[in-house]
């Protein structure tokens, strides 16, 4: 992967995403009681530092070198620490088991994004949760925004296929609420919540 074009897109404006914790990790993961966590392809950090706050471990991961000094950055700003480590997302692999990863629009060609699943689920201890949001495939041709390709969009049946050992607590198309300059929008994004029996 050529983590370049991330790096130019990050550098181009204080903040590409907002800085405030994606809406579906913070209905889904509040309640958790706080351990060892890893925020794969984390871009800038918001869900990171947010988990953070919550008294979590994190390790953010990305390829973009730019995406993570932001995400120390953002981490400074609100008083907590992270670690940072600039990796391939397809190939790292966290020193000891995780209590918690979180999988948060990494949109990867299909037989990539299988493996990274199958690493991930791999990586939590008993009673880890593996946390997945991504834009969806019926949002290309039926939701706002999120790329256009469908071999990169998720789908909550093939991602749950994926998560052999796991316990699915959740697998369904979430509506995200958006507002444009042309008034509100509805993207389509897969959610899936699973956990690694005690």
């Amino acid at each position: 992967m050529d983590s370049t074009l991330w790096d130019e897109r990050y550098a181009a404006k204080d903040y590409v995403w907002t800085v405030t914790v994606n809406q579906f990790v913070e209905a889904n993961l509040a309640s958790l009681e706080p351990g060892t966590a890893v925020d794969l392809a984390a871009g800038e950090g918001r869900n990171a530092v947010w988990l953070a706050a919550r008294g979590w471990k994190v390790t953010a991961v990305d390829f973009s070198k730019v995406g993570l000094e932001k995400a120390q950055r953002l981490a400074a700003d609100n008083d907590v620490e992270i670690e940072t480590v600039q990796a391939d997302a397809l190939t790292w692999e966290p020193e000891t088991p995780v209590d918690l990863v979180v999988l948060s629009y990494l949109q990867l060609p299909t037989e990539q994004r299988l493996t990274v699943l199958d690493h991930a689920r791999n990586w939590l201890n008993p009673g880890g949760t593996l946390f997945v949001i991504a834009h969806d495939r019926r949002n290309v041709n039926g939701g706002y925004g999120g790329p256009q390709s469908p071999e990169v969009c998720y789908d909550p049946a093939e991602t749950v296929a994926a998560l052999v050992g796991l316990d699915v607590v959740t697998a369904e198309v979430a509506e995200r609420h958006v507002t444009t300059d042309d008034g509100p929008k509805t993207a389509l994004d897969t959610l899936v919540v699973a956990r690694r029996p005690a």
